[in-house]
């Protein structure tokens, strides 16, 4: 039976509205201030911008008897090149690694020793996925924890959601005094 975990929601949100508040208000900053670039463009390019995101935050994670695949749906997966599958018998250890921020991540080592994969770290269901990961590779997981634990991502929405609201009044307000007529 195959089961798929996805990115959490929580994080899909978030990191989807901060994008928002970020680039939403280039367009009227760029007419406001008369820059060359048209307004067009900056929609064009923002509009392509979330589609993007939203595609590199479809990773779905795929486990079954045989495996685990990281893939991403086909409408994106041309351009996201970080697929890869790992039979369970394949899989010798969990390697820790620290990142540059000093978080810890793991790697799927293989048993040729060639080559590390990424555990997903940041799907719903983490603990499911590592308990499948022990049962099917005996190898203990019980020491793992996600690379960010969800009240990080809650401070960063509340942020987020003050960032759009200062941007839903910054932009009814230049629209007011006429800013952007």
């Amino acid at each position: 039976m195959i089961q798929s975990f996805r990115i959490s929601p929580l994080i899909r949100l978030t990191l989807l509205l901060f994008y928002i508040a970020l680039t939403l208000p280039l367009p009227f900053l760029a007419k406001a201030t008369q820059a060359p670039v048209p307004d067009g463009l900056l929609w064009l390019g923002i509009s392509l911008g979330f589609i993007g995101l939203w595609g590199v935050l479809s990773e779905q994670v795929r486990v079954d008897g045989q495996g685990i695949q990281v893939c991403h749906p086909v409408w994106i997966s041309w351009l996201v090149r970080r697929a890869w599958a790992l039979d369970w018998s394949e899989i010798a250890a969990l390697k820790l690694r620290t990142t540059g921020q000093g978080g810890l991540v793991y790697y799927f080592v293989t048993t040729a020793g060639d080559r590390a994969y990424l555990l997903p770290m940041r799907i719903a269901g983490f603990a499911q996925l590592l308990r499948i990961v022990e049962a099917q590779t005996q190898i203990g997981t019980q020491d793992i924890r996600p690379l960010a634990q969800p009240w990080m991502y809650l401070i960063l929405l509340v942020v987020t959601v003050g960032l759009l609201l200062i941007d839903a009044w910054t932009i009814q307000t230049a629209l007011t005094l006429g800013v952007l007529s």
